[in-house]
């Protein structure tokens, strides 16, 4: 039977009751698909119920073939090494007990002897050397992604289902997951904001507040559709808004008209020109037809008022998000952090950084770029005061807060030590 992911009637809600998404009803096949989406839509939870990890509110998920999973951040402990993904540590001691002249003849008849050099090939192929035998902890938060796919990758699944896989990987590394995907010929779920990597998709899946819609074709088809879909909706809003308006003219109008009309049967009335029956009567007729145009007039409006929301939604949801950063209001010579000869790192005579200068002034942007395991975040745990330096000095000249790649900024435990005073030293 071939592999496959299929979503029936699903729905799901937030532990306080909110609907994340309902009604969903998709498949996935043995092809590479990207799920994309707002932050908050729901596509780690979709991903989380396809693998079994959580459990609908209502529908059905049916899986068939292997699955291989890769989340945003992989979790080590400290005695933990590459060996591990893999799960390849007790056949890898067999091989050097082997190799050391103690392994016992049950241990030398299951010795895998091409296992490191395959496990090898396969962090290769990762952008990633290193030995089995090395320490996770001792890795980047990019390298331990790159190591985590490569143990995918190995175990060949029928299915991969990766949330943000490029996620804190430098450029070597988002080039080398790139690859690994884009000759991937197996099933592949990938949550992602990567439009790269998301070229090599098969097709896309949009996931947004009125459910999901497939797109076959990778992120520049999934971006035409896009663009023609936005000007449809945008051409449905200005009808809807010229009709809402075209209503409200000939209400008025029609108002005028009667009011107009009124007046000379007043007039006429007044006369004695009219018997006071015939009178009555096309007051009662003026009343009805004046009562219908109204109801008439409400209903067209109260279409035009849906069409033009319902097309409001649809531009919301189709139009790109932007970001605008404010400014800082500092002035342009305004010293804001001072670095000077630091060392640091984690274990000793192993520094990560090493005497390091530099000096920001001013409402500058600067981009922090390197290799994973270079020291970026390294740098940034000495400005925020996680780390001491083992010399030098860091002077942070003003307040400031640190969103890390756990986010916590957000953690209301940790969120007040993210505004250290001005004119603090560290060091």
């Amino acid at each position: 039977m071939p592999a496959s992911i299929t979503l029936s009637n699903l729905s799901w809600s937030t532990p306080d009751g909110r609907p994340l998404f309902s009604n969903i009803d998709l498949s996935f096949n043995a092809e590479r698909t990207g799920l994309v989406g707002r932050n908050g839509v729901g596509k780690t939870t979709l991903l989380k119920l396809a693998a079994g990890e959580l459990q609908p509110r209502t529908g059905s998920i049916a899986v068939s073939g292997t699955l291989g999973i890769l989340r945003q951040s992989v979790q080590v402990g400290l005695d933990e090494t590459i060996a591990d993904l893999f799960g390849a540590r007790r056949a890898l001691a067999i091989l050097r007990r082997a190799e050391s002249g103690e392994a016992s003849a049950d241990e030398l008849a299951v010795a895998d002897w091409t296992l490191e050099a395959r496990i090898e090939a396969a962090l290769e192929r990762a952008g990633l050397a290193v030995a089995p035998q090395a320490l996770l902890a001792a890795l980047s938060g990019g390298q331990r992604t790159r190591a985590a796919l490569a143990a995918l990758i190995f175990e060949d699944p029928d299915f991969l289902i990766l949330d943000e896989p490029t996620n804190n990987l430098d450029r070597d590394g988002r080039e080398a997951v790139i690859s690994l995907l884009g000759g991937w010929r197996h099933g592949a779920l990938v949550v992602s904001h990567d439009r790269e990597l998301l070229e090599t998709m098969d097709a896309i899946v949009e996931l947004t507040t009125l459910g999901a819609t497939r797109y076959g074709g990778n992120w520049g088809d999934y971006r035409a559709r896009k663009a023609l879909e936005l000007a449809a909706a945008e051409r449905d809003l200005a009808d809807a808004k010229k009709r809402m308006a075209e209503v409200s003219r000939s209400a008025q109008e029609t108002t005028e008209r009667k009011a107009r009309k009124d007046s000379a049967g007043k007039k006429k009335a007044a006369r004695g020109d009219m018997p006071r029956i015939v009178a009555g009567g096309l007051k009662r007729q003026a009343e009805n037809t004046s009562g219908e145009n109204a109801r008439l007039a409400e209903r067209r409006r109260a279409q035009a008022l849906a069409d033009a929301e319902e097309a409001r939604k649809r531009i919301e949801i189709l139009q790109p998000l932007s970001v605008k950063l404010p400014s800082t209001g500092l002035p342009p010579g305004r010293s804001v952090l001072k670095i000077d000869a630091v060392t640091a790192g984690y274990e000793a005579d192993e520094p990560v950084i090493r005497k390091l200068s530099f000096e920001i002034t001013g409402p500058e942007r600067t981009a922090v770029t390197g290799p994973n395991g270079s020291g970026k975040t390294t740098l940034l745990a000495l400005i925020s005061g996680d780390l001491q330096p083992w010399e030098g000095t860091v002077r942070v000249l003003t307040s400031f807060s640190l969103l890390d790649q756990r986010v916590s900024l957000l953690d209301p435990t940790v969120y007040p030590r993210q505004f250290p005073a001005p004119e603090s030293a560290i060091g």
